[in-house]
């Protein structure tokens, strides 16, 4: 099941990667593969996707980590 999981965000990132849109992964630029490793490999963290946009066009995807709060 992971590896399927894999290769379905693998694809995913990818094609957005193809159409000239940056990944980001907990501030730092990266790549699909190194992104949906990252993914699978830390299932038990929350990720956050943020899709940022210049003038209605996308340019980036971050994927950054949700920090909980110890209050």
């Amino acid at each position: 099941m992971q590896n399927e999981h894999l290769e379905k965000l693998y694809l995913e990132l990818s094609s957005f990667e193809d159409r000239g849109i940056t990944i980001w992964f907990e501030g730092s630029k990266s790549n699909p593969e190194h992104v949906a490793k990252e993914l699978c490999i830390h299932e038990e963290n929350t990720y956050m996707r943020d899709y940022v946009f210049d003038e209605g066009v996308l340019r980036e995807i971050h994927f950054d980590k949700i920090r909980k709060n110890n209050k």
